[in-house]
């Protein structure tokens, strides 16, 4: 498809409303409609406002925060002007009342064209970086990490969008964690991947105070599809387009889909504790990772937690068990995380100067800083 060509999304439930813009933007050169299949990032939205217009206005905000979108117009059959307003600081550049006023969509499309060609306009949307939390065993604290770990990332002083996906495949524990009653699970996804885009998913995540989006799993036996490689993929992508990072808590199933999601990390932080059964089970994964030409060494990355310095197996016994380098360790304060859990809060909100809080905010720190990438530095946090 040609580059000048720019590209529109409708989101539009009334199937004559919809058909109406389509007829005028059809018969508007320079204009193509994406189809419900299509991942290119829009150039230009049409949202309809609806009645749940605080809910719309929050989708529209974050997905102008995460790049999904380049503009906004917005059409509805009442809407009061203080919500205009505020639509039009968010960002939105367009109102149309209905019925449409065909020479005003088209006023406001010549509009949109002019201000396009007089803006080089490159494509930066996102690419954002994947971090998979998976776990040696069960028990590991994969959730713990990957939620702490995304929630650290969100309240960075330079904070940038975040994603926690709860790969869990059967009643994950993300909204226990972060008390939220989510109304969507990944579950939505599978029974149309065709339907799946950046405003699309929009809708279905939920907002967690500290700005970071959840995408949770199916809470109960639904007989919803089961999540494919190829669906997974499909999700990532999108997602990848929308945010800066996406932790995934993968908890410490491996199948198909599982690796799949390895395969497209950017980072793996594979999850053990100072226990010989769980040292045992890390060598036999990463012996298994090693046969995977698309899993590389030095994405893989050993996190050791409740760590304890007295423990009866050393660093060094653990590093010699698995012939690798232990990467991060988390120290063990079993109180503070579990009444963090137990509250629903995430550890920087429940206790913001208690050591393990540190050390995870160190660890996102660690994994955002662009400069450290690349780098051979032996990763470890003691304390506590």
């Amino acid at each position: 498809m040609a580059d000048n060509i720019i590209q529109i999304k409708i989101a539009v439930q009334n199937s004559g409303l919809r058909k109406r813009f389509e007829e005028i933007i059809a018969s508007t050169a320079g204009y193509h409609v994406q189809s419900s299949g299509e991942k290119h990032r829009p150039d230009l939205l049409i949202l309809d406002v609806g009645t749940d217009t605080e809910k719309k206005l929050g989708i529209i905000e974050s997905l102008f925060n995460s790049n999904s979108v380049g503009d906004v117009f917005l059409t509805s059959k009442n809407i009061e002007q203080s919500v205009l307003l505020k639509a039009m600081r968010i960002g939105a550049k367009e109102f149309f009342s209905q019925p449409l006023d065909e020479k005003e969509v088209r006023r406001a499309l010549k509009r949109f064209k002019t201000k396009r060609k007089k803006t080089d306009h490159p494509d930066n949307a996102k690419s954002g970086q994947i971090i998979d939390v998976i776990g040696s065993k069960g028990g590991v604290g994969t959730t713990t990490i990957a939620v702490n770990l995304a929630v650290s990332m969100a309240e960075k002083r330079n904070a940038q969008s975040v994603a926690l996906l709860d790969m869990n495949m059967l009643f994950g524990d993300i909204p226990i964690f972060l008390a939220l009653k989510p109304n969507y699970h990944w579950g939505e996804i599978t029974r149309d991947i065709t339907r799946l885009d950046a405003t699309f998913l929009m809708n279905i995540l939920s907002k967690h105070p500290s700005g970071v989006h959840v995408l949770p799993s199916p809470s109960h036996l639904n007989g919803d599809r089961a999540v494919t490689p190829e669906t997974v993929e499909h999700l990532l992508s999108v997602m990848q387009g929308m945010f800066d990072f996406v932790v995934i808590d993968s908890g410490q199933s491996i199948n198909k889909t599982s690796l799949r999601i390895l395969e497209m990390s950017n980072e793996i932080l594979l999850v053990s504790l100072l226990s010989l059964p769980y040292l045992a089970n890390t060598n036999k994964l990463l012996t298994s990772f090693a046969k995977f030409q698309h899993l590389q060494k030095e994405h893989i990355k050993i996190v050791i937690n409740r760590y304890l310095k007295k423990s009866q197996v050393s660093l060094k016994d653990a590093e010699d068990a698995i012939n690798r380098e232990i990467f991060w360790t988390i120290p063990n304060d079993y109180k503070t995380t579990m009444s963090a859990i137990n509250q629903g809060k995430a550890l920087p909100q429940f206790a913001a100067k208690s050591a393990v809080t540190r050390n995870l905010k160190e660890l996102a720190n660690a994994l955002a800083s662009k400069e450290e990438k690349g780098k051979k530095r032996r990763w470890r946090f003691l304390k506590g």
